[in-house]
């Protein structure tokens, strides 16, 4: 592993608890406060709502990080606030701790404990995107972890510089448990392709249960020239795949990962396929799976011996599995561990999400396997509980402190403190309605009109276009910092323009974007070579069936299912001294409702249209003839052109230019915005709730 100290000078660090050391068992439920790990950090203060089900096997799983490795830092003033920010304070300092407590509990336990992760480690954070290329600091952190499987997500693919840093740093920090069943590579020193990780992983718990693991990326396109991604389809039918399936030694359990959506009904999932091809030659073996990509939690049941878990986002959701059960010659562990709950649910599907396209509860008869899974709340207060018995005083581990002071470190050298203006309000994406107060796209169209402005041109009436998708996360009240230009608009997209456009052509432009599919990446080789400023990528809050976020007919598709926060939680928590339910998530998945580790009340969720317009310099009454028609570079020749031509237009890319210097972009135009207009208060920006409250 490429050691942090070698990109950044570490404070010294002082003694803490050792790494091989947990403190005792504390099942009580209460509200208390935890130390923050990051100076900013706010701290969590309702507790888990039970102790974790721990069985003859067990899973950690992270996915779709994106760099968030920091944890969720708004609001060091108010030590009072429950917002939605709060509940995800931890940092990775704080997961390391955790997860060493987690492997040395079930050590004690006598059961196995695998952690997981699915890919997505940058592009949406100051600490994953400030560096050249984005993940330079943020990797050598990720590292710290000793997971056991990991897979490969788009976001390492887009662009050859983080491919190939992937492929030659990244991948040889884990060697074969990075597993990259369908990606491959240009190795530089042959010319030929080859596998970024391994393809497959055979291997034997420390308890004995034999595992054969695949990690495959759903059907991804927008990868640069350098690597390839095999379609699943043609992947099943590869002699390598079909002959690991039956692989000449014992398999006790499939465990299938990847960034691949894990409901095979969603538009881009293969998952499908793999447990189709899988169960076809091994009808009888258990398979676990581990997805991502969409941004979501959920749980699906494919059949009685199979199961799929998909851990949210941003360092919003760590996600627990365990199952008992499974049938071993060789495993030499307690199947129900004693002094902790098991898991006891068979794998019936109990709620009405959507069908999984898969033979659900038909396929391999009655079994004796029982699982559990649960959404943990990303803070500490979460971790200690489940680690150490809610004995905060014993949860730091050196290796853990050590990270964080690594996290903070490089968080100073990459100034992302820097301050920008105080946010005068919170604005989400789409917990209102499209342009109402609060709703950031208000912001957006006050922002663009405000700052992309052609001094030789200002005078001219201009309409601004913008994809709804450059915007990927809320902005909460308070410190508007360069960290949050890069989590609220990462996107490099420079502005471009057609000059003198008849109004009564271009003003049918936005509708007529808003009336067609939604806007997915690709590459123009005149205008839009990506690099490694160039990124798009899904919505946080709703799923998507497409690498830059949902199209109308996916969300037709996974209806309120995967809305997850706009469902309510019935279950009713275990009695306990807590305040109100502050705003999270509340999911619903194939296990029924009670899967969130903390509950919490839903956040309202509102549809947000493909594109948002801004105008500028128009006339104090009626309307010009003619406008500058401005858009992002990201949908001008696939998007804007063609809805001039049905508008009426006669247009082609020849006609673009650029409207201000290219280097000036959708992640500029909002700290401009708020050098002038959101002086109020510095530096003393007062904080508000977060999103799910009216601040």
């Amino acid at each position: 592993m490429l050691p942090i100290e070698s990109i950044f000078a570490l404070f010294a660090i002082g003694a803490f608890a050792c790494d091989d050391c947990y403190g005792p068992r504390n099942d009580a439920a209460h509200v208390r406060h935890v130390r923050r790990a990051q100076p900013d950090a706010q701290e969590a203060t309702v507790a888990p709502r039970a102790p974790l089900e721990w069985g003859q096997l067990n899973f950690l799983h992270t996915t779709d990080t994106h760099g968030w490795l920091a944890g969720h830092i708004k609001g060091v003033q108010l030590q009072m606030n429950d917002g939605p920010e709060q509940n995800y304070g931890a940092d990775w300092g704080d997961y390391v701790s955790f997860t060493r407590h987690m492997k040395h509990k079930a050590g004690n336990l006598g059961v196995d404990l695998l952690l997981i992760d699915t890919g997505d480690l940058h592009d949406g954070n100051g600490l994953s995107d400030a560096s050249t290329p984005n993940g330079a600091v943020s990797n050598p952190i990720f590292e710290n972890v000793d997971y056991d499987l990991l897979s490969i997500g788009n976001h390492e693919l887009y662009v050859s510089e983080v491919a190939y840093e992937t492929f030659n740093q990244f991948s040889k920090v884990y060697g074969d448990r990075y597993v990259t069943s369908n990606v491959q590579i240009i190795n530089p020193v042959t010319g030929q392709f080859e596998y970024i990780g391994s393809n497959y992983r055979y291997f034997t718990t420390a308890h004995g249960l034999r595992i054969m693991a695949f990690g495959v990326l759903f059907d991804f396109t927008g990868n640069s020239n350098v690597s390839k991604v095999i379609k699943t389809k043609d992947l099943v039918k590869e002699t390598w795949f079909l002959d690991a399936i039956k692989y000449p030694q014992p398999i006790d359990l499939f465990v299938v990962i990847g960034h691949n959506p894990i409901r095979p009904s969603a538009k881009t999932s293969t998952f499908g396929t793999l447990y189709d091809t899988i169960r076809g030659l091994r009808p009888n073996i258990p398979i676990q799976t581990f997805g991502g990509h969409t941004h979501i939690r959920d749980f699906v049941v494919y059949d009685t011996i199979s199961t799929g878990l998909e851990s949210g986002q941003y360092c919003e959701t760590l996600g627990w599995a365990s199952m008992s059960g499974i049938n071993s010659s060789t495993f030499r562990g307690n199947e129900k561990p004693r002094g902790v709950p098991n898991p006891s649910r068979k794998a019936v599907k109990v709620s009405n999400t959507t069908s999984t396209g898969t033979a659900s509860n038909s396929t391999a008869g009655s079994s004796s396997l029982v699982y559990s899974r649960r959404y943990l709340d990303w803070n500490r207060l979460t971790f200690a509980y489940h680690a150490v018995g809610s004995q905060d005083h014993t949860f730091d581990l050196h290796s853990g402190r050590r990270v964080t002071k690594e996290v903070t470190q490089a968080r100073k050298q990459l100034n992302l403190t820097a301050l920008y203006g105080c946010a005068p309000q919170t604005y989400c994406e789409s917990c209102k309605p499209f342009l109402a107060d609060g709703n950031i796209f208000s912001l957006v169209q006050t922002a663009l009109a405000a700052t992309v402005i052609n001094d030789s041109r200002a005078d001219i009436p201009r309409l601004i276009i913008a994809n709804t998708g450059h915007i990927r996360f809320n902005l909460v009240k308070g410190p508007f910092t360069f960290d949050d230009s890069f989590i609220v608009s990462p996107f490099k997209n420079a502005f471009q323009f057609i000059p003198d456009v008849p109004y009564s052509i271009a003003s049918q432009v936005l509708g007529i974007l808003n009336a067609g599919p939604y806007q997915k990446r690709s590459v123009d080789s005149e205008f839009h070579n990506l690099d490694t400023r160039d990124f798009n990528f899904n919505t946080p809050l709703i799923p998507t069936d497409a690498c830059t976020g949902p199209d109308e007919q996916s969300k037709k598709e996974s209806g309120s299912r995967l809305h997850r926060r706009t469902e309510h939680l019935t279950r009713n928590p275990l009695h306990r001294r807590a305040p109100a339910l502050n705003p999270g998530y509340a999911t619903t998945d194939d296990f029924g409702t009670d899967g969130d580790d903390t509950p919490h009340s839903a956040i309202p969720f509102y549809p947000q249209p493909n594109d948002v317009q801004a105008n500028a310099s128009f006339p104090a009454s009626g309307v010009p003839e003619t406008v500058d028609l401005i858009f992002v570079d990201f949908i001008g020749v696939k998007f804007v052109i063609p809805a001039l031509t049905k508008a009426g237009g006669n247009y082609t890319k020849q006609d673009i230019r650029y409207y201000v210097d290219k280097e000036f972009t959708s992640n500029d135009y909002l700290p401009a915005y708020a050098k002038k207009y959101w002086q109020a208060n510095v530096p003393n920006c007062p904080v508000g709730q977060g999103v799910g409250y009216d601040n």
